[in-house]
């Protein structure tokens, strides 16, 4: 049934792919907000040191196990080293299951949002975002996103995965770049950048700043959670896997900083600084939306539109990476077909997403659990077993990258620096997470 091991066609369809899978709501806001409440220029320096250190090495050996295994995560970590680290494949799976039940749901919002700004955002949208965030509708749009995505991921990983980041990507490259420069010609937007890029070396070096930076640098990769060990196994022998890390780590932050140069611009040229908000959720879908009803008429709706419109390929092409988690381990354990792995399994996360598409509060805390306890973990776990565990993965990252001289320091970093940083997140988002649960389950 599953065959020969599906293959990306080309290298530059594989590097979209990952950026795609990178790229999601988040880069949209929180690296944005983030920058511009710590520091600025000083913040973006501080977490383009952390990606280095932490961000990299983490990328760089998910795509070295996916590639020696050649295999979805549960039979990865079998391959490569022994039966106990099985369970770290199965939580790869459950986080890929539990992210996209609740990511879908926030993907729905942004098809819905930017049908919307179609027809013009009114002066009340923002007061009605918790009634269209959660009931019927908002599962409904949840269901239009999740057939959309089990639709590209059944297609193949060729057929569909790289066809849809091959169109994707560059549509969202030039919507960012574009709303970019629209924003640069606005009145009152110089506010908006001073606010985003002032440097500011004061506070980047306190403790929790530098958990922010570290998290962030962490996230944003897509890395702990299997996609880009998924993504690996596709991949022929031939491609030189610190290169094409590199360049898929500055995708992704260039996506995100052209965000700022966007969102702050915008909100400040229509005074709307006072609504600033470090929610993703409160940006994006309650100040962004109040910013293109101020804007008003054909404007208003064609750049609320292009704004959605971006923010619903981010959405997808990450979708779709954390479906592949799931079906390519479903086709490797059970010998499902492409298809019927695709949609049994979209359609169960489909429903396990019902909670998160009813309640604000439990996909709050579901959105906590799966980023501040599985990926975290499944980072530090990564880290541990590429660095002591896996059997020479120099030799096997070395192959398609003789000349490459960096392999000490990439060791030296899993298994020293990588594991001290996550530990470092870990100690103030384990509790954080624990309070979330307890207050949802006490009914606080």
């Amino acid at each position: 049934m599953s065959g020969e091991r599906e293959r990306w066609s080309s290298r530059p369809g594989f590097i979209l792919a990952a950026v795609g899978s990178a790229v999601g709501l988040g880069n949209m806001w929180r690296f944005s907000y983030l920058t511009a409440e710590h520091g600025g220029a000083a913040f973006v320096a501080l977490y383009l040191v952390l990606t280095l250190l932490v961000g990299l090495p983490l990328l760089l050996a998910e795509l070295v196990l996916g590639r020696t295994a050649q295999s979805s995560p549960i039979r990865a970590f079998l391959r490569s080293g022994s039966k106990a680290w099985r369970p770290l494949g199965v939580l790869y799976v459950i986080s890929g299951c539990t992210i996209l039940s609740y990511y879908g749901v926030i993907a729905g919002w942004t098809v819905r949002y930017a049908g919307i700004a179609l027809l013009g955002f009114d002066a009340e949208i923002a007061d009605r975002f918790e009634d269209m965030a959660q009931g019927g509708d908002a599962f409904g749009f949840h269901l239009v996103f999740m057939a959309l995505t089990i639709w590209i991921v059944a297609g193949g990983v060729s057929g569909g995965i790289e066809r849809a980041a091959t169109l994707l990507m560059p549509i969202l490259a030039l919507l960012i770049c574009g709303l970019a420069l629209y924003a640069a010609t606005l009145e009152g937007g110089s506010a908006g950048y001073d606010y985003y890029l002032r440097a500011d070396f004061s506070e980047v070096l306190s403790r929790g700043v530098l958990t922010q930076a570290a998290g962030q640098a962490f996230f944003s990769l897509s890395v702990g959670m299997g996609a880009m060990l998924t993504f690996g196994s596709y991949l022929g022998r031939d491609h030189h896997l610190p290169k094409e890390s590199g360049l898929i780590a500055a995708a992704d932050i260039g996506v995100a900083f052209l965000a700022g140069l966007v969102v702050f611009p915008l909100i400040f040229a229509l005074g709307l600084s006072d609504k600033v908000t470090g929610s993703t959720v409160g940006a994006l879908f309650i100040t962004l939306p109040q910013t293109f009803a101020e804007m008003g008429g054909v404007v208003g709706r064609v750049v609320g539109f292009l704004f959605f419109a971006a923010l619903v390929v981010g959405a997808l092409t990450s979708a779709i990476s954390l479906l592949e988690v799931v079906v390519s381990s479903v086709i490797d354990l059970f010998d499902w077909s492409r298809t019927r792995a695709a949609w049994v399994m979209g359609c169960l996360i489909t429903l396990l997403g019902v909670p998160s598409a009813w309640s604000l509060g439990v996909l709050d805390v579901v959105d906590q659990v799966a980023n501040n306890l599985f990926l975290l973990g499944g980072g530090l776990l990564l880290s541990i077993f590429v660095g002591w565990v896996m059997r020479d993965p120099e030799a096997e990252a070395r192959v398609g990258a003789e000349r490459f001289s960096g392999f000490g320091l990439w060791r030296v970093s899993l298994r020293f620096l990588v594991p001290v940083v996550l530990v470092f997140v870990l100690y103030d988002a384990v509790p954080k997470t624990l309070r979330a649960i307890a207050e949802l389950v006490s009914g606080g």
